[in-house]
């Protein structure tokens, strides 16, 4: 059965290198420094395999023993770094800055002993300079612009010559090749983590309009709550007045005599109660209700009171319900979910009068719930838009607003909801909901 889609968060990984976790579960430094990291490797291989190839292929006897102790300090630094990133949840500027400035050591070490600011690799400042200007704060950027800056002055005091073998009578060709070489590894480096560098910032910039777009819903749902409990406080007053003057009506004997007029006045009676109970359900989900106790229930004593409750008020006959839960789960019962998951079902009904069906089982630690009709379905751009405020096919004036509490109430859960439309015609709507965000602990007296 089709589902709705969900937005899957990631980015190009560099092949034989592990991914950066998404921006939505880490912070922008914690991304930042899983590139450095990579960087880093890159680097390394990179060191290897020019000491393998300038020493051996190309006969050019080099210091081996400091040169490959560079290589050596950042594969450390990478161990090092990898598991502290998995245990701390956000890394700071001044670490970044850290890591960078270790990397503009180890390269101006290997510059030392491989010719100075003679060799055509001292370019690579430049990378890492642009690096640290997108990466960290302006001062820490100027930082690491210094600090490659004293770097190249100090590979040019004294730097421990190449010995080049008599074959090479250019020596200024090999310069040139080398600078080659070096720029089309920085262009690359560059496109490569620059594009990787801008990616992280949308899928951060879209975390944060995210996060401003929960806080506006919550703030209208706390509105909402406010109108609602006010709304009730009016209604309580006229509500209770009409349940005396029916009461006294039933009373009268001459209304008594009349069976029809009796059962029109025991029916308005019942609708009257009706309404007191919806206006002290808004209350107490308000948290105005004191001295009421939480209900514990188990699930299927849950959803059965929903299923019941729905058929009193309906035609029978028109609610298909599955049970296929298995071994119940003792639960708190909560009136605002109680309500959301009515809500869900009167507007299967609404679309879909003759047959609406729900079914209720249990996937691994949660509860789920789903709700079918046999009506239009959902629109296109209902479904992108699901759980938005004011979303409705009804053509209604401020409609919309159940799918809309139920996502936020769920949200409050843990839980999740989404809508789909069936195969075989009419929509779908799934509820998931953490069993342990409900459930009764065995110390709830």
């Amino acid at each position: 059965m089709a589902r709705a889609a969900t937005v899957a968060r990631g980015g190009g990984v560099i092949p034989g290198m592990s991914a950066p976790p998404p921006v939505a579960d880490a912070d922008a430094g914690r991304c930042n420094m899983w590139l450095l990291i990579q960087l880093r490797w890159i680097a390394v291989g990179g060191q290897l395999m020019t000491i393998v190839v300038v020493n051996f292929a190309m006969g050019v006897r080099l210091p081996l023993a400091p040169l490959l102790l560079a290589p050596l300090l950042l594969t450390a630094l990478n161990l090092a770094s990898v598991p502290l990133l998995h245990r701390r949840a956000a890394i700071t500027n001044t670490e970044l800055t850290a890591a960078l400035l270790a990397d503009v050591a180890t390269l101006a070490w290997q510059l030392h002993f491989s010719g100075g600011i003679a060799n055509p690799f001292a370019s690579l400042f430049v990378l890492q300079i642009v690096i640290g200007a997108m990466l960290l704060r302006p001062w820490s950027s100027w930082a690491i612009a210094g600090a490659a800056g004293v770097a190249l002055a100090l590979i040019a005091i004294a730097p421990v010559p190449l010995a080049l073998p008599p074959r090479f009578d250019h020596p200024f060709k090999l310069y040139l090749i080398g600078s080659l070489i070096c720029f089309a590894l920085i262009a690359i480096l560059l496109v490569l983590f620059v594009t990787r560098i801008s990616r992280n910032l949308s899928d951060r910039d879209a975390a944060l309009a995210s996060a401003r777009q929960r806080a506006a819903e919550e703030d209208h749902i706390v509105r909402m709550g406010l109108l609602a409990s006010g709304a009730a406080h009016e209604l309580g007053t006229p509500l209770s007045s009409l349940s005396v003057i029916l009461g006294d009506w039933q009373r009268m004997p001459a209304l008594a005599r009349d069976p029809d007029l009796a059962e029109d006045i025991a029916e308005m009676q019942a609708a009257v109660a009706r309404c007191k109970a919806i206006v002290g359900g808004i209350l107490l989900s308000a948290g105005e209700a004191r001295g009421i106790a939480p209900e514990f229930t188990t699930v299927r004593r849950f959803v059965d009171a929903i299923v019941a409750e729905w058929r009193a008020s309906r035609l029978p006959g028109t609610l298909d319900y599955v049970d296929g839960f298995g071994a119940d789960v003792p639960i708190v019962s909560d009136l605002a979910l109680r309500q959301v998951i009515g809500t869900v079902i009167d507007n299967a009904a609404d679309v879909s009068p003759d047959w609406v069906g729900v079914t209720c089982r249990r996937e691994r630690d949660e509860l789920v719930i789903e709700v079918a009709d046999r009506g239009p379905g959902f629109a296109p751009e209902m479904l992108a838009t699901f759980g938005q405020p004011y979303r409705s096919t009804k053509g209604r004036p401020g409609g919309g607003l159940g799918l809309f509490l139920l996502v936020n109430v769920l949200r409050k859960f843990g839980g999740r909801a989404a809508a789909s439309n069936r195969p075989g015609g009419g929509a779908l709507v799934q509820i998931n909901l953490p069993l342990a965000a409900i459930a009764r602990s065995e110390a709830t007296p």
